[in-house]
Parts: structure tokens; sequence; C-alpha cells
């Protein structure tokens, strides 16, 4: 027996989640294609540098970084947005605007494997670049909205919140970038506790410590309101008033949509990268305490890689935990497909049973053809404990007639139908 295991972190899918994760990945394409986002492919491995600029701390000590042969120091995406904004700065540079990029793959992070978290996982990662108009903010939200419903998830909450808000506030009081930074990680965190003290150490005034303290502990679903809250909380502080100004209008075009969407707004809610300047948010379902998907705003980023100033919005959905969610809520649908198990009685048969089993292929009837040489009832027996649908049993008798014998393994019915009509009768559901 080998020892063989997967590498910590790592999973394999076997074909019935492999199946289902294929299955959210169409529905993904088919949302990218109904909103014009065109898809890329991008390399698994990147440069480091490119990948740490603006990553954020956590997600730094987390890459899987390696030097390659020629000595360069590389390192496998831990997200998507570094490379779609490499790419916007330089190849795509000149190309008209916006940009509604998408794509799709594996990414790596060496995070503690815990439920819902893995080191090699799968998004859909959709990106808006080039405008910095609040509809294009509720475009973002609106799409995923469209892919949880798209994949038949239920009791979908979004929540959101603004990063201006609080960088309005640490700017003004003249707290430096770094401080800034670590004060957000430890909000993305939730020790609000630990943030607080940090930003006291930083010698700001006591308001804007009282500030922070009211704005950690606002949150709830009357949106609109607790925005009013937010804008009386945070007024001597006029770039924090834009940003909350800002969400209010987001929220107000997501709801003039007609969009159904349960909403929440966190005052206090960061998220771990660093580069976000506006709005930011995470979709949940109950049974999961887990985002299935988190994204936002970053008008700099671009810049930072040596492209034009350009605006932009992003969201990444994590397939693996849609997928989880889906086997939470039990939504997947498994049509039943008409699968087809093609038994030849004996072995001068089995060429026979090859050219039927490319009649039904061809017309898009998935056909198994039975390669064990087992006996007509084992063979039956293994189709009917692999839940396979229907028999064709190719005997000879039958043959002389031009006909097979199909039985439903579901009803345990079976009954002697010509080749020509074999197509007719399996496409008929009996």
């Amino acid at each position: 027996m080998s020892a063989f295991k997967t590498v910590r972190g790592m999973r394999d899918f076997l074909p019935e989640e492999a199946k289902m994760m294929k299955y959210i990945e169409g529905k993904a394409r088919k949302i990218a294609e109904l909103y014009g986002y065109k898809e890329i492919i991008t390399p698994v491995v990147e440069s480091h540098e490119l990948l740490a600029a603006k990553a954020g701390e956590e997600v730094r000590l987390r890459m899987y970084a390696f030097k390659d042969l020629g000595g360069r120091m590389i390192a496998l995406r831990p997200e998507f947005t570094p490379s779609v904004a490499r790419l916007v700065a330089t190849t795509l540079r000149n190309e008209p605007r916006p940009f509604r990029l998408f794509c799709m793959g594996s990414l790596y992070r060496y995070d503690e494997p815990q439920q819902g978290r893995y080191r090699e996982f799968w998004q859909s990662n959709f990106e808006l670049m080039g405008s910095n108009k609040p509809e294009a903010d509720a475009e973002i939200i609106m799409l995923t909205n469209s892919l949880m419903e798209t994949v038949g998830l239920k009791n979908c909450v979004f929540k959101l919140g603004h990063v201006g808000v609080l960088r309005g506030i640490l700017s003004k009081e003249k707290v430096d970038e770094k401080t800034e930074n670590e004060v957000m990680q430890l909000m993305d965190k939730k020790q609000y506790d630990d943030a607080l003290k940090l930003v006291e150490g930083a010698g700001v005034s006591g308001k804007c410590v009282a500030t922070l303290r009211k704005l950690v502990e606002l949150k709830g679903g009357r949106i609109f309101e607790i925005i009013e809250k937010m804008k009386k909380y945070v007024k001597s502080y006029e770039k924090a008033v834009d940003a909350a100004e800002n969400l209010q209008e987001i929220l107000k075009l997501v709801l003039e949509s007609g969009c159904e969407i349960d909403m929440t707004v966190d005052a206090g809610f960061s998220r771990g990268l660093e580069y976000y300047t506006g709005m930011i948010f995470e979709a949940y379902v109950p049974e999961l305490d887990i985002a299935l998907g988190g994204g936002g705003r970053y008008d700099r980023l671009i810049e930072l890689f040596g492209g034009e100033p350009t605006p932009a919005v992003g969201i990444a959905h994590g397939i693996g935990r849609i997928m989880m969610a889906m086997q939470r809520q039990k939504t997947l649908k498994t049509g039943e497909e008409n699968r087809v198990m093609m038994i030849p009685v004996k072995s001068e048969l089995k060429g026979e049973a090859l050219k039927i089993s490319q009649m039904l292929r061809d017309a898009d009837i998935p056909v198994e053809v039975e390669v064990m040489g087992r006996k007509v009832t084992k063979a039956l027996e293994d189709a009917d404990r692999r839940k396979i649908k229907y028999a064709i049993i190719v005997g000879e008798k039958e043959l002389n007639e031009g006909a097979v014998v199909i039985r439903n393994l579901m009803k345990r019915e079976q009954s002697t139908v010509k080749i020509e009509k074999i197509i007719e009768k399996l496409e008929s559901k009996s």
C-alpha cells in the first residue's frame, strides 16, 4: 500500500465534485457573456515583485515564492488582480476603455487549511477597469448577485463597506500609510481593540479614536439609515463624508436596478488587500460563515504598475466555496442524463456494439461500453450500481432482425427496438 497523499492544503476533486465545480464555472462564464466580460488567461507564475507590490502583509507572507533556475524571484499567483492590472498597464494600454475582463483558474496561498480554505483554490474573477463612476461598482455587485442566483443559492447576503471612510479619517489625522495599512489589516481580522490601540499610538486626536469606535459598532440592514449615521459621525472628515456619499450612491443604483439583493452595511468593514480605495463587499449565505466572494474598488493599482491612471473595480468568487454552499443548501439539480451501458452478449458482437455506440454518441447520447468481459447479468448489476439509466443489450437473435434490447434500469422494463429507432426511443424518456 503506497503512502502517497495530497500535499497539505491541496485537494482532489472526485468526479461528482469535479462536475459540480465545472457546473459553477460554466455559470460564471455565462454571466461573463451576459455582462460583456471578455475572458483572458494569465500565467499561474508571476514575478514576485508584481504580486507583492500591493497585496498586503497577510498575503505577502503566504505566497508560494521561490527562485527559478534562472535565479529570478517568482511566485504562484495568490489572486488574479495584479496579473490583470499588469496586462492593462502594458499590452492593453492603448485599447479603448472600459475594460471588462474575466478570468478563471487556480490560485495559491500558504494559509492554515480549515473549512473552506485550501492552499490551492479556484476563482472566477471579474474586473471592470476605466470607470470611476458608481454604476461600475453597482454592476459588479449585480453581477455577483446574478451568479449566486444562477447557481441556485438562496438567502444570499451582501456585506458592504467603503475603505475611503476609514482611510479618510486616518489620512486627515496624518497617520502614515504603513500604520494605516496595519490598522486595516487588524480590522479585517475583526481585531478592533488592537486596531484602535495602534491608532492611539500613532498620536491621533481623541475625537478620531471616538469616531472610529462608533463606526466599528455601526452595522445593519437598514442601509440608508446606517449611511446617514456614518455621515453624521464623520462630518468633520471631508474625505470620509465623500466616501459615505459614494457608497450611498452605489447602493441607490443597485436598488433602482430592480435587483432583489439583501444588503447590510458595516462601517468598520475592511478587507485584507492593501490596494482597495473605495467600496468593498463580500457575499455570504447563512449556512456558511465564510465569504463566497469578495471585492471592491481599487483606483491606483494600474498606475503603480506603470500604466495610465485607471480607476477599477473587481470581484473574485470562490468556486470551491460556492460548491460547499450549494452542498449545504442541497441546490444542485443534477439533471438525470440518459446514460447508456452497451452490453454485447458475446465476443463476436463487440464490433456491432461499438458501431451502435458511435451512432448514439453522434446524437449526443452518453454511452459506456462494457469492456470488462462480464456476462450480461453481471454487466446489468454494474450498470445499476452506477445509476446508469439504460442498458442496450446487443444479442445475436435481435441483431438478425436489425434490433437490440433496451432495458430501462430505473423502471425495470425492457423492449426490443429496431436499431434505427433507438435514438427516438431513448429521447422519448420512456
